[in-house]
């Protein structure tokens, strides 16, 4: 390690021997941030990668921007910030060599951590100029490098925490520990519509390592709630001891009343801080089965009009043939392998916070408004995240812990149980789509209607394939008022409609007598050469690529081979491009995906190995959750309240073989912790028709029919 560190700027110091650190600024939920964003800073930097030290970075929005894990746009807005850093700093280290061998700066090159001039032979390490680098003005214009120089972006590199993960060492806010810290856990209403009205802890406060017992009332002094202050029950009983153990004991001790509440309105500053979302929370206790009958009703009004091109009354009037289908989805649960939890030590002029949170800029802001202190005297600390996907946009339990640090006059660890974690919310909605087409007489799609929405938000996106495609189109969309707190999950929205509308594709090509992709095809051709309306949000020509290299990769069309069945999908969401083929065997009367073939067109890749993770895990997931997931509600409280009664997808049940390829292109990088989520979901529908005969409206398609109890 180095004697002395030099720091060039906010993303990067180097050393006397020429290692250099390279700060992380974005939550790593296992997306691979950590190591893809350092690798864009040490391509520009263009230092050796095996010279980089990789450390998460504090939140700090003076030096960075958009400190978020969400929608899949960490590496597509950190892209030109993390460039320019590392170039900055590969200037002002040049700068320095020139001034110290007196010799023009445009004479100095660079190379994997080392600097030369030609002319004279000379070289010296990055570390030999980096203090006099260190002390020089930051150039207002750098050179950034081609596609073609790039040496670390492209090539495949090992996930910084690996070694760490795989021997256990303490990364996650589960793992955190601080002498003298308790351990805080909550009690909860058993269901949505209800409220604590009383409790007796005698019996708990008497048990071992009981500490105190208290109510809090998370939100009760914040003004304006950010989007991401979403929170089910913002009154709750906490329990404090001193281990885990004897806290869980203790809180299944106490004895609490309920009671139902009253419809209340409640409003959440938007993502600008600006724009107030308002949200009508009713109340009762509600069920999965009324949901289905409320949407299916919903689904058959006149809804409000999201986009409408052409004529499609006329057009379904005067069509030669109408195929018209509904589907629907349940509520799901994120399940995150690491529960909520978060560290607190709050003091009476300081507060520290660290953990878990997918959000820290908004939760740093919603912690001191309610702690009652400045936002410079908290310190919130990102560790990394056993997962989140969405769930951990939602920092209640921040404050939470906070409150409840302040409270107790000590520092705390809030852990919530599995149970808790999975009855507190926040869900990914239920939906409801139903589609129409019309064909001519010559099999030509003349028109296409979709009505969607759900509870309690509609999954419509009204500007997206086939919206351009299509003469007459027609986009509807609804919502239904819901008390069981949503929020956003692994691709938000489009994880139900993608793979409801590739199906419905599906059975629309086949009405029309055309091969699946060829259909697509023909629509995205309409779609590049006279493309109706002018809102459309996808390219049409990337878009029709990844299905025609699909088409490639698979052999799709050739004599396929006998007992498989296939499916195909293409989506577009969060920037990004997704097809895939899904092969199908029957084994045992059980449907058994063989091979996955996924096409993505995501831009530059920055990180292979890592992008080719991300796909296998999203392929993986979105196959689960069409074949198994779901969580049913009945009296407001989900009947799957752990493991054992949510259905995941097992080892056995993923597919043999996923093949990944990569569209191949200098174009900005763009989303891929969610776009290859959504489109399987409808391969997986299609080859279940293929294989079975029988088509799937309703998931999940193996554990349920609509209602699962």
């Amino acid at each position: 390690m180095p004697k002395e560190w030099f720091e060039i700027n906010g993303y990067l110091k180097i050393g006397d021997n020429g290692l250099a650190t390279i700060m992380s600024p974005n939550p790593e939920i296992g997306q691979n941030v950590k190591t893809s964003m350092p690798m864009i800073v040490a391509e520009e930097l263009d230092i050796d990668w095996d010279h980089v030290i990789v450390e998460q970075a504090p939140l700090n929005t003076a030096i960075f921007t958009r400190q978020l894990a969400g929608g899949s746009e960490s590496i597509m807005h950190g892209w030109d910030g993390l460039r320019m850093a590392g170039a900055t700093a590969r200037e002002m280290l040049k700068q320095a060599a020139a001034q110290q061998w007196e010799v023009p700066i445009s004479e100095v090159t660079t190379d994997r951590g080392i600097i030369s001039h030609k002319a004279t032979n000379r070289t010296m390490g990055y570390g030999e100029v980096a203090s006099l680098a260190a002390s020089l003005p930051v150039p207002k214009e750098v050179e950034l490098k081609s596609y073609d120089e790039f040496k670390i972006i492209g090539n495949s590199t090992r996930n910084v925490d690996g070694l760490k993960l795989v021997t256990g060492k303490p990364l996650f806010g589960i793992d955190q520990y601080q002498e003298g810290m308790l351990i805080a856990m909550i009690v909860a209403p058993p269901a949505f519509g209800l409220k604590l009205k009383s409790y007796d802890d005698a019996k708990a406060r008497s048990m071992p390592g009981v500490k105190d017992i208290f109510t809090i009332n998370t939100y009760e002094s914040v003004k304006g709630k950010s989007m991401f202050d979403v929170d089910a029950f913002p009154e709750l009983i906490v329990v404090v001891g001193n281990t885990t153990w004897e806290v869980m004991q203790a809180k299944k001790a106490i004895e609490a009343q309920w009671e139902p509440f009253e419809d209340y309105q409640e409003n959440f500053t938007g993502f600008s801080g600006q724009n107030i979302i308002s949200q009508n929370v009713p109340a009762g206790r509600e069920n999965s089965e009324d949901h289905y009958k409320i949407m299916e009703a919903m689904s058959l009004k006149a809804s409000k009009i999201a986009r409408k091109d052409g004529d499609p009354e006329t057009a379904f009037k005067d069509a030669a043939k109408i195929i018209e289908r509904s589907y629907t989805a349940p509520f799901l649960s994120h399940s995150t392998m690491e529960p909520m939890n978060f560290f607190a030590d709050v003091t009476s002029d300081k507060a520290i916070l660290s953990g878990p949170v997918q959000t820290p800029e908004f939760m740093e802001k919603s912690a001191a408004e309610r702690l009652g202190l400045p936002l410079h005297k908290v310190e919130l600390n990102m560790t990394r995240q056993g997962g989140g996907f969405g769930r951990r946009l939602y920092g209640h339990f921040v404050v939470e812990a906070g409150v409840i640090s302040q409270k107790t006059k000590s520092p705390i660890k809030l852990i919530y149980t599995r149970e808790d974690d999975m009855t507190f919310g926040t869900y990914r909605p239920a939906y409801h789509a139903r589609y129409r087409a019309a064909l001519d007489k010559d099999n030509n799609l003349v028109g296409f209607h979709v009505r969607a929405g759900g509870i309690p938000e509609s999954p419509l996106f009204a500007n997206r394939f086939p919206a351009g495609a299509v003469d007459n189109y027609l986009a509807e969309t609804w919502d239904v008022p819901s008390n069981i707190t949503v929020g956003a999950f692994r691709a938000p929205r489009s994880n139900f409609i993608a793979g409801v509308e590739q199906a419905f594709l599906d059975e629309v090509a086949e009405e029309a007598g055309k091969d699946p992709i060829d259909f697509r095809l023909e629509l995205f051709e309409r779609a590049k050469n006279n493309p109706v309306g002018e809102s459309n949000d996808y390219d049409p020509n990337r878009y029709a690529g990844v299905l025609e290299l699909a088409r490639e990769k698979s052999g799709w069309g050739r004599e396929s081979t006998e007992g498989v069945y296939r499916g195909v999908s293409a989506y577009y969401c969060h920037n990004s491009y997704v097809a895939n083929i899904l092969d199908m065997v029957i084994e045992n009367d059980q449907p058994v995906v063989k091979k996955v073939y996924a096409i993505v067109d995501c831009g530059i890749v920055v990180n292979p190995i890592a992008a080719i993770n991300m796909v296998e895990g999203g392929t993986v997931d979105g196959i689960g959750n069409a074949m198994y997931g779901g969580l049913v509600f009945k009296d407001g409280a989900p009947i799957q309240n752990n493991f054992d009664r949510y259905r995941l997808i097992r080892h056995k049940e993923s597919p043999k073989e996923i093949e990944v390829h990569f569209v191949d292109n200098s174009e900005h990088p763009t989303g891929l912790g969610e776009p290859p989520f959504p489109p399987v979901m409808g391969a997986l529908a299609n080859a279940l028709y293929k294989a079975t005969g029988q088509r799937h409206y309703d998931q999940p398609f193996i554990t349920n029919k609509k209602v699962i109890g």
